[in-house]
């Protein structure tokens, strides 16, 4: 049978590609279609006086004489600039005014913004009124250390944060590779935190049971339980407005509360439109990076939100985007000294040594990621399509195969399956995520 042209979203325009006749395509796979509200502000307005398991914000900030307000950075699509009205509205009803606010970016181990970035990200007319602060990740003189975890990760978190009286947290609840979900404490650890906080947290999910959690039970997974406990060592208290956005990027729903409880019934809505029960695991996945289209590091959450969906042997082509290019994204700063066929045949010995491992010029915290992408290669054959990568980068990532473009990879596909192949197609791959049969 003759199938119609698969359209995949790529930045204002499109790609396409074509099928085999004879490949059954199974479904082209999506978020569902929950509407936008008709005002983000309103609701973040509405939200913040339906708080879930806190005192209102108002309430909070009676006692309080600095407060930090982390928004995460530009990496995530939450329209920072229509929520912080209503929450600048809140503490000023709460008794705090402009002035005793620091503006934090939830960068983690991101790139820094410039000022320009963060009074697009809250609204240039805030800019004047609050203090704004850039977070490091590297800088011991800028964290505090707040003890250990039960699981052993030491917490060092900006020392600006660690000292207010009252943290809010403003992010979005998508997704997440290795959370489950984003949103939460998430803004705080890692977005807050030291490099070693991050690299040790990162790696309790380098084991086969949780190197792939997204969305899947927070209960089941031991970075999320992991990073909720660090924080919950601050000694100011932590309030979470959180939106939860639709394919489109328009809020459908804001909760606000407290950062377990408001953040768990987020979750909730957000599985509701991301999660996508498929039929069966498919030959050849097709897949797109839309819309976490920033830079690399960010656009692999397409093959890595979805590659569940794909059978053992079959055959993965994922788009990406990139519009940064690479972005900060350590385990591409050095080629590793074996290419992929020598890589294949030691990804077995080498993943239970990955938590140990020291290479140059990678990261502790990509120790995950290596992790990650040592799984996924052992599941089929990996193509990316990403045109704004550098050649010598294609070298030294290894774990999956650059190609010019798509035909070239559906070429490579129909070798591996020249009559049969059942496909699934996920054009938003950077927020979908599959749930499996039974």
């Amino acid at each position: 049978m003759s199938h119609s042209p698969i359209s995949l979203p790529w930045g204002k325009d499109s790609l396409t590609l074509e099928l085999p006749p004879s490949w059954n395509l199974m479904g082209v796979l999506g978020p569902s279609p929950l509407p936008g509200v008709a005002s983000a502000e309103d609701e973040t307005a509405r939200r913040l006086q339906e708080v879930i398991g806190s005192p209102s914000l108002a309430e909070l900030a009676r006692d309080a004489r600095h407060v930090v307000v982390v928004i995460d950075d530009g990496s995530r699509p939450t329209p920072i600039a229509r929520l912080f009205p209503a929450v600048m509205a809140e503490l000023e009803r709460g008794g705090v005014s402009a002035e005793q606010v620091t503006v934090i970016p939830a960068l983690g181990v991101h790139r820094p913004m410039q000022a320009e970035e963060v009074a697009q990200r809250i609204g240039g007319e805030w800019m004047s009124r609050v203090q704004w602060e850039s977070h490091d990740c590297d800088s011991p003189e800028r964290l505090a250390f707040l003890g250990t975890t039960s699981r052993g990760t030491p917490v060092y978190l900006n020392r600006t944060v660690a000292g207010a009286d009252l943290i809010v947290s403003i992010g979005c609840i998508e997704p997440h590779i290795i959370a489950s979900f984003g949103g939460g404490y998430k803004n705080l650890i890692p977005g807050v935190a030291g490099r070693a906080t991050i690299a040790h947290n990162h790696a309790l999910n380098c084991h086969p049971s949780t190197f792939n959690m997204v969305g899947q039970p927070i209960e089941r997974n031991p970075m999320r339980l992991d990073l909720e406990e660090g924080a919950q060592m601050l000694k100011g208290k932590v309030f979470i407005v959180n939106a939860v956005l639709n394919s489109a990027l328009e809020v459908v729903k804001v909760v606000s509360g407290h950062p377990i409880h408001a953040h768990r019934a987020g979750t909730q809505v957000s599985a509701q439109i991301y999660g996508v029960p498929i039929p069966a695991p498919a030959d050849v996945l097709i897949t797109a990076s839309y819309p976490m289209d920033q830079d690399l590091r960010q656009g692999v959450k397409a093959l890595a939100n979805t590659i569940r969906a794909l059978k053992p042997g079959g055959v993965m082509i994922t788009t990406i985007r990139a519009e940064e290019g690479v972005g900060v994204f350590g385990l591409a700063n050095r080629k590793l000294p074996v290419g992929r066929k020598v890589l294949r045949l030691l990804a077995p010995l080498l993943l239970p040594r990955v938590p140990k491992l020291r290479l140059k010029g990678m990261g502790e915290e990509d120790k995950f990621f290596l992790y990650f992408a040592l799984q996924a290669m052992l599941q089929g054959t990996l193509l990316l399509y990403a045109p704004t990568i550098p050649l010598e980068i294609h070298e030294r990532l290894p774990f999956v195969s650059f190609v010019p473009d798509l035909q070239t990879a559906l070429n490579v596909a129909k070798q591996r399956f020249p009559e049969k192949a059942h496909v699934l197609v996920f054009p938003q791959g950077g927020m979908t995520y599959p749930i499996l049969p039974g």
